[in-house]
Parts: C-alpha cells; sequence; structure tokens
C-alpha cells in the first residue's frame, strides 16, 4: 500500500479513504431519495426538501462533512496516482487489461470526471441557492372567484400571499395611486408588513423552478442534459470498482460476504447512476 498523499501513515490513509468513500455512497443515496421528488413529488415537496437540506443544523454539519470528504477522497486519490506512475515510470512491458477491470485501472479519470460534475452541479445549483440574489421565490397560481391569481408560498402551512401585493425592499409607492403594497421581501426571503416592518413570513427558494429552467433551457438545455448523463456514467464506472475496494481496504473480505458486496456494489453503481441520470432528462423532455 503506497503511502498517502495528505496523511503520513498507509494505514491510516486506507482507512480513511475508503470510509470517505462509503459517506459519499451514503450521501449519494439520500440525494438521490431527495431529487427524485423532481420526478415523483410537486415544486413543493422539492422546494421544502432543499429548505430542510439548507437550513437543518444537523444537515449542514453533515454537508460539511460531505464537502471535506470529496476534498480529501479527490486530491489524495489524483495525488496518490502521480505518485504510484513516478514509483513505477516504465510500466509494464504488456498488458491485455485481464487482470484489472476498465474501472480499477482508470479510476482516478473517472474520479477527476467525477469532481468537475460535482464543480459543475454546485455552482449551478447549490451556489445560486445559497449566493444569488437573483434566486426566485416561489409562486403558485390559485383560482379565486374564478380568477387565477399568483401568491407567493410561506414555509408555514397554508401562507399565500398575492404577488401584487409583495414589493421589493425599497420600493416606493405606485405613483398613480401613491399606495404602499402591503407587504415587503426583506433579506431575499423575509416578509414583512411593509406599516410595521413587522416580520410575517418566510418564503420558499424556488430551487424547483432553476432546476427546471436549467435542464429546459432552449439553447443550451440539452447539451447540460447529455453532460449530466455522461458523468453519471462516469460516476457508474467509478462505483463499480471502488464500492467492493472500500470493503476490502476495511478488512471486510471472506469467501461469504464478498461475494455480497460485490453483488451489492454493481447493483448500486448500475441503479443510483442510472436513477440520477434519469432525472434531468425526464425534466428537459417533459412537456
Amino acid at each position: 500500500m503506497a503511502k498517502s498523499a495528505l496523511l503520513k501513515s498507509s494505514i491510516v490513509k486506507k482507512y480513511w479513504m475508503a470510509l470517505t468513500g462509503l459517506f459519499l455512497c451514503l450521501f449519494l443515496a439520500g440525494h438521490l431519495a431527495g431529487n427524485l421528488q423532481l420526478i415523483f413529488g410537486t415544486s413543493l415537496q422539492f422546494n421544502e426538501y432543499a429548505l430542510f437540506m439548507t437550513t437543518n443544523p444537523a444537515v449542514k454539519l453533515l454537508s460539511y462533512l460531505t464537502y471535506i470528504s470529496i476534498i480529501f477522497h479527490a486530491v489524495d486519490g489524483i495525488m496518490l496516482t502521480i505518485q504510484n506512475r513516478k514509483a513505477r515510470p516504465i510500466g509494464y512491458a504488456k498488458t491485455d487489461g485481464s487482470s484489472s477491470s476498465f474501472a480499477s485501472r482508470n479510476m482516478a479519470v473517472l474520479g477527476t470526471l467525477v469532481l468537475v460534475f460535482i464543480a459543475t452541479h454546485m455552482v449551478n445549483f447549490w451556489a445560486k441557492m445559497h449566493f444569488d440574489k437573483n434566486m426566485p421565490l416561489m409562486v403558485k397560481e390559485i383560482e379565486v372567484q374564478g380568477n387565477k391569481q399568483k401568491f407567493y408560498v410561506g414555509t408555514q402551512t397554508g401562507q399565500y400571499f398575492p404577488v401584487e401585493q409583495v414589493g421589493k425592499e425599497g420600493e416606493k409607492p405606485d405613483p398613480m395611486t401613491m399606495m404602499q403594497k402591503q407587504f415587503v421581501i426583506k433579506n431575499r426571503t423575509e416578509l414583512h408588513y411593509s406599516q410595521a416592518d413587522v416580520k410575517t413570513a418566510d418564503l420558499y427558494k424556488d430551487l424547483y423552478k432553476i432546476t427546471v429552467d436549467f435542464f429546459k433551457d432552449p439553447k443550451y438545455g440539452l447539451a447540460f442534459t447529455i453532460f449530466y448523463v455522461l458523468s453519471m456514467v462516469a460516476l457508474a464506472f467509478h462505483l463499480w470498482h471502488g464500492f467492493q475496494s472500500a470493503f476490502q481496504s476495511l478488512g471486510v473480505n471472506s469467501s461469504k460476504i464478498t461475494p455480497v458486496i460485490k453483488f451489492v456494489g454493481k447493483v448500486f453503481s448500475i441503479i443510483v447512476p442510472l436513477l440520477f441520470a434519469i432525472i434531468p432528462i425526464f425534466l428537459h423532455f417533459k412537456k
């Protein structure tokens, strides 16, 4: 076992690399469960999930652990590959690939592709959710006395606020009527009474709309969809070898349990990326 690029002890490295990999597998499963609401749930359910993932203290702590795990897992894996190649600069005289799978021979390349995907994914969704001042708020059309009206949706059950009665912070009264709107939005999601400046509700950020618009973009939507599908192919190959390799590194290896781990790993490496890949395809072609 080669020494870690980030940790001095090869034993510590072996276990830490395996544990971070398995933790990221758990993260993938949980993230997939939430994202499937884009297909099987409603926009409100998905936005509720997004709010929970970004505000719950325990989830936020796990998120930071996930970021650290991704960085360590990726950087250490790449640096280890470089070290191993330097240690064997000439390489083997001949190989037909029969002793190892495509995934095991290209873990660093596959991991790098997955890392590029993660970075792109976070820029397009996570960063917008957290930092974009133009992040849209969730709006729902409701029929009122035979007419459809638009309402902002509050995070508490049954909270709906007419869009026409909600203004932006610093907005001046209507010059025609000199009437000030009843509510005003502050701090991106907080709804205040305009007259008393008292907070009355929190509004949902509309991550559902951002996601759907991203994959249905008239100009680049198809390209985004293809990119995400190909990224899931790379993830599948990475998991194909990495899942069972992690258990082997932890010493979970016997004639009885190893075949089970290999089977579960193969199922996981196919089903999870496949379901992730179906989501952008569904959204892109959804009418």
